[in-house]
């Protein structure tokens, strides 16, 4: 890459993107972010996580939609884009089983149409932002990037593995070099306040009822976000023809321990209503990351207890902002 490329980060407002944009520009590089502030959770909360990079001068923000050709236009006439990291995408499990139609426009068509336009301007790389969802429920573990992902659970994960597919086709036809990485369970600061981790940290916090599904022995491979961040910019700097990767802390916790971990920290016992397994939920995920060790570097280092604490912290230092934006 020389001086003068830029990266492109799609969904550059969000948890994990915005933590990357922060990463690229303290490296020294170019980055031009889009992000089209739905409100599938709080614009302002996406707004109040790009507030650090938007004084830096080699950020540039774009408000718009990777469906949109002139927005997609406008941004290859005026930046030379050499990576696309592509984190933009409906999000949720249970969401999309009620609205399974636009998960498929997004996901799908909208990633088709962004890795498209990426081969017409002749980019070199393209990063795809995917899940651990895609290995549906699996009984042996761990999850490795070679398993069949054929029966997904829900369509949010349908979605996801036919990206991955899509991105194969665009590089077999142009040959874009393409790396899908798949994230297991990513929490931390800025972590969106639809899911678990930040659900669980803010009713604990405020002595309200959490809701726990299944009988507590579900279990994830929580993977800390600058965990997740290290594995991205290694997928930026070690590109491959076409790859997929497990990005996950390849470690699992039950759901009760996990939930004991903020109280302990936090100091406070948790409320909890015991509700049946959701559909479309898996019951445990577990990364093989030997690959992503061997390929790209990546090495996580953030263990479950220090990486809730420094959400905690971070939670526990914008409650006033939460409060005012709640129900925003």
């Amino acid at each position: 890459m020389t001086k003068n490329d830029a990266i492109l980060i799609t969904g550059a407002a969000g948890f994990i993107g915005s933590h990357l944009v922060d990463r690229l520009l303290s490296l020294g590089k170019i980055v031009v972010g889009l992000d089209n502030f739905n409100d599938y959770y709080n614009p302002q909360l996406k707004e109040h996580n790009l507030s650090a990079a938007l004084e830096n001068k080699a950020f540039h923000l774009v408000r718009g939609d990777i469906r949109d050709s002139e927005v997609m236009k406008r941004i290859s006439d005026t930046w030379q884009i050499d990576t696309v990291v592509h984190l933009a995408a409906l999000v949720g499990v249970r969401n999309s089983i009620t609205k399974p139609g636009p998960y498929a426009d997004v996901n799908v068509t909208g990633t088709a149409k962004l890795i498209n336009w990426a081969c017409r301007c002749d980019m070199e790389k393209f990063i795809l932002g995917s899940t651990s969802s895609v290995y549906g429920n699996r009984s042996e573990v761990p999850f490795r990037e070679d398993d069949l992902t054929d029966a997904p659970c829900s369509p949010y994960a349908a979605t996801k593995k036919a990206a991955e597919v899509v991105t194969h086709a665009y590089h077999s036809l142009y040959g874009i070099q393409v790396s899908c990485l798949r994230f297991f369970t990513v929490y931390g600061p800025r972590g969106r306040p639809d899911m678990a981790p930040f659900k669980f940290i803010d009713g604990i916090y405020r002595g309200e009822t959490i809701q726990q599904y299944g009988d507590g022995n579900s279990s994830r491979d929580y993977t800390y976000v600058q965990d997740i961040v290290e594995g991205i910019q290694g997928a930026v700097e070690n590109p491959y023809e076409y790859e997929i990767f497990n990005l996950g802390n390849s470690r699992i916790i039950v759901l009760s321990e996990f939930i004991k971990t903020i109280e302990d920290i936090l100091g406070k016992e948790a409320k909890i209503e015991y509700l049946s397994d959701q559909p479309g939920d898996v019951k445990t995920t577990f990364a093989s990351i030997s690959k992503a060790k061997r390929m790209l570097g990546y090495r996580p280092t953030v263990s479950l207890r220090e990486g809730l604490t420094e959400m905690i912290e971070w939670y526990c230092a914008h409650t006033s902002f939460f409060e005012s934006q709640a129900g925003a």
